[in-house]
């Protein structure tokens, strides 16, 4: 399971044997699992209504096949796992991770659901453990292929694990969260677009150290051709949650904010860091727990493609 990126533009909630949390000095931390587990289910499941209509865009997009199994590669908490469950009843959905608290919380979240007996767990490194984990008629990877340091690569290695007809959802790409107005009153205007900024320079740097670093360009369905596979289509989901938030949604916008201020501090100008700090203070009435403009606004793009 790989830890969140300083904020979700570049959304983490998955797993694939790689741990890139940076801190202020650049070095890679150890992340809390607990912590990071309850931040990722709390994440997904703000953006619930974006999986469900997903997964029912994916049962029309396989409605050729008769769809007996899927794969959740890196399925972190198992939000999504639910959620694919629920759009193909009649398959088996494997829930697939390398860390084994969040596959702790997917089981449980299953026994929730009473989908226990429809939902496993496998514990596996990715890409290198998918032989062991046999094959199906959908592969959903949400995030996953980016951290890999060649991703064409990583593309044929999932497209390899597809039976015929089958459908491979690759979630990546979308617009950056907002969460602020671009005049918040305190600090410079535009502070978020420049968090975009860093956090792009910080993604750069990210996959540059990445074993067998290969540049690519990222277009999506152009990859998916080169991997062997017919592209279906290409949609974007919109997640928008008006201001005033729920205590719920405030707490998620919130440790965003912690995560720009922990991890891009060296990239930051001090006026924003300071703005960053009183946006942290919850006594603050400019605060994010206590001021009334916060929102959550964000758009996620799937990528299909069929093995022929």
């Amino acid at each position: 399971m790989t830890p969140p990126s300083p904020s979700h533009g570049h959304s983490h909630s998955h797993s694939n044997g790689h741990s890139h949390h940076h801190g202020q000095s650049g070095t890679t931390a150890e992340p809390d699992w607990e912590a990071l587990a309850t931040h990722l289910e709390r994440e997904a499941e703000l953006k619930v209504s974006f999986l469900e209509e997903a997964a029912a865009w994916l049962r029309d997009v396989l409605g050729h096949c008769d769809v007996t199994r899927v794969l959740d590669l890196g399925s972190g908490p198992g939000v999504t796992t639910i959620a694919l469950a629920h759009a193909f009843p009649g398959a088996e959905t494997v829930a697939v991770d390398s860390t084994p608290a969040l596959l702790e919380r997917a089981r449980a979240r299953a026994e929730r659901e009473g989908l226990a007996s429809r939902i496993t767990t496998r514990e596996a490194e990715l890409p290198a453990g998918l032989p062991e984990l046999g094959t199906a008629e959908l592969i959903w990877t949400s995030n996953v292929v980016h951290h890999f340091g060649d991703q064409r690569a990583a593309l044929e290695t999932f497209a390899g694990a597809l039976r015929p007809g089958g459908v491979l959802a690759v979630r990546e790409g979308g617009l950056p969260t907002r969460f602020l107005p671009r005049d918040i009153g305190i600090g410079r205007p535009g502070l978020q677009a420049r968090l975009d900024v860093a956090e792009e320079d910080w993604f750069t740097a990210m996959r540059a150290e990445l074993p067998g670093h290969t540049r690519t360009v990222e277009d999506w369905p152009a990859l998916l051709v080169a991997a062997g596979l017919a592209p279906t289509g290409s949609r974007t989901f919109l997640t928008d949650l008006s201001a005033p938030l729920d205590p719920v949604a405030r707490a998620h916008v919130r440790a965003r904010a912690e995560r720009f201020r922990e991890s891009l501090a060296d990239s930051l100008s001090a006026e924003d860091l300071a703005t960053l700090d009183v946006l942290l203070d919850d006594a603050s009435p400019e605060g994010i727990q206590r001021r009334p403009d916060v929102f959550l606004l964000t758009a996620t793009t799937v990528h299909t493609a069929v093995r022929t």
